[in-house]
Order: structure tokens, then sequence, then C-alpha cells
């Protein structure tokens, strides 16, 4: 499903990986995503990213806001603001300029808070290719 606003230069495309599908390699987008799937590799929005509660990524996400619902091992990089929903399971890092953690989600691994520097530096999608 894609929607588009043509009065900006801001994409407000949505895009989704649907429960029972897997990929394995790189995803790049500058629209928004859901995850309902798994994905193993690295994910990069320029939007929203949201992983739904039957959704898993083992790898690395980079996005403006995350939402996560479902089970993440594995790097976070969020510009803006990253959720942890009450059933979600984050392990490994996360950086975040705003975290916030509802009561029953998992996190286990390293944080930094606010705008220090990155715990791991940014991967584009080029350097992602030619790992």
């Amino acid at each position: 499903m894609a929607l588009k606003n043509n009065s900006s230069n801001q994409s407000t495309e949505l895009n989704f990986i649907g429960k029972g599908t897997h990929i394995e390699g790189n995803v790049t987008t500058s629209s928004s995503i859901r995850i309902d799937g798994s994905i193993k590799g690295t994910l990069h929005s320029k939007n929203t990213v949201t992983i739904g509660e039957s959704g898993k990524v083992e790898g690395d996400i980079q996005a403006q806001n995350a939402i996560i619902g479902g089970q993440v091992q594995g790097s976070v990089l969020v510009m803006e603001k990253l959720v942890l929903e009450n059933k979600s399971s984050l392990i490994g890092e996360l950086q975040a300029k705003k975290l916030i953690i509802d009561e029953g989600a998992v996190f286990d691994g390293t944080s930094a808070m606010g705008a220090k520097k990155p715990l791991t530096a940014p991967v584009s999608a080029d350097d992602a290719a030619k790992k």
C-alpha cells in the first residue's frame, strides 16, 4: 500500500513485510516500514520503522523513529524516538534521542541517550553491501 503526498519532498509511502515473509539481506527505504515477518540483515529507513508483535529482526536498524513490538537482536540507532512496547524484546545496543520502555518490555544491552556520539558508526547501504 502506498500513500503519497506530492506537496512535500518527504515520502509518505508505507512498506509492509508481512507475517510469514523472511528476508535475508539489506533493506533500505526512504519511507516508513512495518515488519510483521522477519529480516536477517540491515534495515535502514529515513522515516519510521515499526516491528509488529510477530516481527523479528536479526541485525542493525537505523531510522528516524522506531516502534518495537516484536523481537530485535542487534544495534538500533534512532535519531529521534524509540518505543519498546510491552511484549517487545531488544537484545543489543541502542541509541536514541528519546526512549520509552513500556512495562513488560525486555531490554538486555547497552544504551546511549541524547546527542552523544553513536555507539557504532552508522552504516550506509553502500557500506553494508560491501560486507
